[in-house]
């Protein structure tokens, strides 16, 4: 079954990197506390109950929305530095999870999260620097990854300008070797 992915364009690949510019997307998401696997967990049940149908359409009732991929998540902090490697680490116990929504809805035509942890944004078209990896994407293997797609921007001159997201694309029934993880960064493109 094809599951919808945020719409975007490659401008540089050199495996397992990417550079790529994303079309303006509309996300769900929630703010937990926890380890990173707990958060993980929390912030994904937060949005599954939401896209199953805990909301609230213009007129009244609610709707399932389908299931997009990939789920991302990041540490919450009011600043991390981008000249030392950095890694998907605890920040304060705080992580933002998200869910992209489908392409066919707008702001105002999205259901309402009836649950307030949920809230809905638009972001604009976006550039970001991508790693891709299968397996696990355990604290450990994470902060690899991170610290290999940072290496890769600064090598090419490239300056980050936001914190490491880590995008999960894979249901946690699917084989390791087979699941698709990725690392992305936002940078600004010269």
């Amino acid at each position: 079954m094809a599951v919808e992915e945020p719409k975007y364009s490659v401008t540089q690949q050199a495996e397992p990197f990417e550079l790529r510019t994303y079309e303006p997307k509309i996300v769900a998401e929630v703010v937990v506390a926890g380890s990173m696997d707990e958060a993980s967990g929390t912030g994904f049940r937060l949005l599954a109950n939401y896209i199953f149908g805990n909301n609230t359409v213009a007129g009244g009732g609610n709707q399932k929305i389908e299931m997009t991929a990939p789920v991302g998540m990041e540490p919450q902090s009011e600043k991390i530095s981008m000249t030392a490697p950095v890694s998907m680490q605890e920040s304060a116990g705080r992580w933002r999870v998200w869910f992209v929504m489908p392409s066919s809805y707008t702001l105002d035509t999205l259901p309402r999260p009836n649950n307030a942890a949920v809230t809905i944004r638009q972001i604009p078209e976006s550039h970001y620097a991508v790693i891709r990896f299968s397996g696990l994407a355990g604290e450990q293997k994470v902060a690899q990854k991170t610290s290999e797609l940072l290496d890769w921007l600064k090598k090419k001159g490239l300056r980050p300008t936001s914190k490491p997201e880590l995008a999960r694309y894979n249901p946690p029934w699917k084989l390791p070797f087979l699941r698709r993880n990725e690392v992305m960064v936002e940078y600004q493109p010269q």
